[in-house]
C-alpha cells in the first residue's frame, strides 16, 4: 500500500507501514506525480512559433472570410458621380449583416448593387493579379472584377418619383432638401428630368450625389424596371468612409428623407382610418333611415 494512503478500514493513519521500496532504497513517487519537487507537474514542452504560424494564420484567414461574407466589406470609390458625398479613390465600409435579417434599402442610404444589366457594359474591367484575387476573396482588398455600382436610394417599392426641368425631385409629392449632399452648383435633374415614374415593389430607385455626373436610374429606362434595381442586386448599406483617415465619416441619411408624409403608405393611412371609421356610421345611419320609412 502506498505511503500516506487510507485502507478504508477504519485504521489509523499513522500505522506502521512496512518498506515496499525497490532495492537501493529509491524513492517512488506517488501514482499520477511526476516527482518534481513537492509533487508539482512537469511544464508541458511550448509549441514552435514556427509550429504555431500555419494555424494562426488559417483562422485569420477563416474569420476574414466570414467577416467579408456575412458581416462587412471594403469597397473601392471608382468615380465621381456620389461628389462630394464620395471621393474616387475612398474606401467604405458596406454593412452585409442587416439584410440577413430581411432589412430593405430605404430612402436617402447609400447603397452598393451589382450591375442590374447594361449599366456598365461599356466599362472595362481592369485584370487583377494573384495577390489582388487572394486579398479581394477574403475581403482585405475591393475586388475589381465584380461589376458594382454605388448611389444613393431616391425612391422604394410602391414609391412614386418625379423631377422637371428647374424643379426638385419629389417622392410621393414631397419635394427633397437636397442641398446637403447634392454635389455643390448641379441642378437636381436639369441635364436629365424624368417622371413620374412608380417604383415597382422589391426594386429602388438611386441617383448619384454629382447629378451631371452620374448615370443612375434616369439614364436606363429603355431597360426591365424602368431604371429601377432590385433589392436583390443590393450588396449592402455603406456606412463609413474608412480610407483615407483624413476622410473618415459615417454616412448618415438625411434629413430630408424622415419629413413627415414621405412614405406612400403613411401618407394613404390616415384616409384609409378615416375611411374604416365612417363606413359603419353611414351603415348605421342608412339602418334608421330604413327602419323608419317601414314604421311609417
Amino acid at each position: 500500500m502506498a505511503v500516506g494512503a487510507r485502507s478504508g478500514h477504519g485504521e489509523p493513519e499513522d500505522r506502521p507501514e512496512r518498506d515496499e521500496s525497490p532495492a537501493g532504497g529509491a524513492a517512488v513517487p506517488p501514482e499520477g506525480e511526476s516527482g518534481m519537487p513537492g509533487g508539482g507537474r512537469a511544464p508541458k514542452k511550448q509549441r514552435s512559433f514556427w509550429v504555431e504560424l500555419p494555424l494562426l494564420v488559417g483562422i485569420a484567414l477563416v474569420l476574414a472570410l466570414l467577416i467579408k461574407t456575412f458581416l462587412v466589406q471594403a469597397f473601392s470609390i471608382p468615380s465621381d458621380s456620389m461628389q462630394n458625398t464620395l471621393q474616387r479613390g475612398d474606401r467604405v465600409l458596406v454593412d452585409k449583416l442587416t439584410p440577413w435579417f430581411g432589412s430593405e434599402p430605404e430612402r436617402g442610404e447609400v447603397v452598393v448593387f451589382h450591375d442590374p444589366g447594361g449599366w456598365l457594359e461599356d466599362t472595362a474591367t481592369p485584370e487583377p493579379n494573384a495577390v489582388q484575387k487572394f486579398l479581394s476573396f477574403i475581403g482585405l482588398m475591393p475586388s475589381s472584377e465584380e461589376k458594382d455600382l454605388i448611389k444613393r436610394v431616391i425612391a422604394v417599392g410602391g414609391d412614386t418619383v418625379e423631377c422637371k426641368e428647374n424643379g426638385p425631385v419629389k417622392v410621393n409629392g414631397k419635394s427633397l432638401d437636397e442641398k446637403s449632399f447634392i454635389f455643390p452648383g448641379n441642378t437636381p435633374c436639369n441635364d436629365k428630368p424624368f417622371g413620374p415614374i412608380t417604383v415597382p415593389d422589391g426594386r429602388i430607385f438611386v441617383m448619384g450625389d454629382h447629378r451631371q455626373n452620374s448615370l443612375d436610374s434616369r439614364y436606363h429606362q429603355e431597360l426591365p424596371g424602368q431604371g429601377t434595381v432590385s433589392n436583390d442586386e443590393v450588396v449592402g448599406r455603406a456606412v463609413v468612409v474608412a480610407w483615407p483617415l483624413s476622410r473618415w465619416a459615417a454616412l448618415p441619411v438625411p434629413g430630408t428623407f424622415d419629413q413627415p408624409g414621405l412614405n406612400a403608405a403613411a401618407a394613404m393611412a390616415p384616409a384609409a382610418l378615416g375611411v374604416a371609421g365612417a363606413v359603419p356610421l353611414v351603415l348605421w345611419r342608412r339602418r334608421r333611415l330604413t327602419a323608419g320609412r317601414t314604421a311609417g
